[in-house]
């Protein structure tokens, strides 16, 4: 026997008040009223119709809308926030718009301002300020908030609206409000989000969620879910993989507009994931497209590494700072194929803080033998250089390239040691042509790695950068977590590169280009 049943009069409120007092805002159908399309009436006759038999409230707590941009989803969810502003049975109501950051966070709360200001009817029931309105014969208020907002506590939230939710730095937001909401009757969260690449993230671990609950493996009757998304093997290129991504395609999303985007992600590789994410609704492995897992996945290989005992190689060392990964990368050309082996530091003391903090498991990692820690809770630079001078007498290494700019006392006492290093700088110049060759040679499968999980972890991050000229490097400071083995890699294939000592493969095939 259902628990649940259809009121069909609640669900037609909703509707209603939506369509007739809300206007769009913004575009060229300003001032006209917001005629709901079938799909986005469904959400909102779901959301205000179902309801409990034994209570008569509402049946969905959380819903989470996952559609492509240019979907109309923040004007829905703006019109949403004012039926529960004036319409919702709750008196002293807490509307919120929350967000990543204030910018964020406003553009709800500004549409549902501007539908406010456009609409007589609604303008005599609720005053507009600059950070809120008010309905005050309800008592009721709508109010923005951001995860950047000095103070995020003493809520008792009633509707929440999380705009965006993969740009949330983390939980914290989304706990304290969803955890607001305990006195109320019948809360409503709501969180509309496009695709993000961060799957460490308070919107992956929703998504995942949703996902489960859609396909009845989670059973949860009072979480609704609205994913419109393409499959990872549709063709993006054709429009009846746009069409199953977007739901308003041909309406507030125009063909002409896919057409032009899909082509310059064909054409624009760094393109294509943001493509993906956000008109595909496809979550991907990095901010900027270089390598899918799958990619990288291909080059793992079961190796037997004694075989590499006494075998000349380079290395590359990318010194990061004292409370981070240090990563030592020796790279082997055997028969055309090259084989690296990383050895990642990182401090003994540090490492649980860390794992907290990025969302893996170094403690694991130190355990399993994956990745090294140096005692103390700072980079044990010692334990280092008694590691490379260990590794020296295990293999002939050819040359060792360092960050100059993160030179420190290793690098000399390991020249004093006599090991032979070389300044290798972080510029566009520098690491083009070795990330461009590590590239090739991945995609040509002549990259063989042992399915390191911290190695594999850093590769999911890694974003690039491009300048004017074409060049490419894997870009610190926009990847999404730690890359600092990867450039140490590198860096070790740009020192075979530039190293003339030693047969290469390039004397006989030649450098590979993509």
């Amino acid at each position: 026997m259902t628990k649940f049943y259809f009121d069909k009069d609640a669900a037609n409120k909703a509707i209603g008040f939506i369509e007739q007092f809300i206007t769009h805002t913004k575009g060229e159908l300003t001032g006209m009223p917001l005629k709901l399309e079938e799909w986005q009436s469904k959400i909102v006759g779901d959301i205000f119709g179902w309801k409990s038999k034994e209570t008569n409230l509402r049946k969905y707590r959380t819903v989470f809308i996952e559609v492509p941009r240019k979907n109309g989803k923040s004007t829905l969810c703006a019109a949403v926030g004012l039926y529960m502003l004036f319409a919702d049975e709750e008196r002293g109501s807490e509307v919120y718009s929350a967000a990543g950051d204030r910018q964020q966070a406003g553009i709800v709360f500004e549409i549902a301002k501007g539908m406010i200001l456009q609409s007589p009817e609604l303008s005599e029931r609720g005053k507009v300020f600059r950070n809120s309105i008010v309905n005050e014969s309800k008592g009721n208020f709508y109010q923005a908030i951001s995860s950047d907002s000095k103070t995020k506590h003493g809520f008792n939230a009633n509707c929440i609206i999380f705009d965006e939710l993969h740009t949330q730095p983390n939980r914290d937001l989304w706990d304290t409000l969803t955890t607001s909401t305990g006195s109320r009757r019948q809360p409503l969260t709501i969180a509309i989000t496009t695709a993000g690449y961060d799957k460490q993230s308070i919107c992956y671990e929703i998504y995942s969620y949703a996902k489960k609950v859609a396909d009845s493996v989670i059973k949860d009757d009072s979480f609704y879910t609205v994913i419109y998304e393409a499959e990872n093997d549709d063709d993006i290129t054709l429009e009846s993989t746009w069409i199953k991504a977007n739901p308003n395609y041909g309406i507030s999303l125009r063909k002409e507009y896919m057409e032009r985007e899909s082509q310059r992600a064909v054409d624009v590789p760094s393109y294509q994931n943001t493509f993906r994410r956000l008109m595909l609704n496809q979550w991907t492995d990095s901010h900027s497209a270089w390598l899918t897992s799958g990619e990288w996945e291909a080059c793992h290989q079961d190796f037997d590494y004694s075989t590499l005992d006494n075998m000349q190689c380079w290395g590359g060392l990318d010194l990061a700072s004292t409370r981070d990964l240090t990563c030592f990368t020796l790279l082997f050309n055997v028969e055309g194929k090259f084989i690296f082996i990383p050895y990642i530091f990182i401090p003994e003391e540090n490492a649980k803080k860390r794992s907290d903090r990025d969302g893996v498991d170094y403690v694991s990692w130190i355990r399993d033998g994956h990745i090294f820690s140096t005692p103390g809770d700072v980079t044990d630079y010692s334990f280092i250089r008694n590691k490379v001078n260990d590794l020296s007498k295990k293999y002939r290494i050819q040359s060792i390239c360092y960050d100059r700019w993160n030179a420190s006392q290793l690098v000399i006492d390991l020249q004093n040691d006599g090991a032979s290093l070389d300044p290798f700088g972080q510029g566009f110049i520098s690491l083009s042509m070795p990330t461009k060759t590590l590239e090739a040679e991945i995609l040509a499968k002549n990259i063989i790695h042992n399915n390191n999980p911290c190695m594999n972890w850093c590769m999911s991050n890694v974003a690039l950068q491009e300048d004017p000229a074409g060049n490419i490097k894997v870009a610190k400071n926009k990847s999404k977590e730690k890359v600092d083995p990867i450039v140490s890699l590198v860096m070790a294939l740009g020192c075979h590169l530039t190293t003339e000592s030693g047969d290469s493969v390039y004397d006989t095939r030649g450098v590979l280009t993509i």
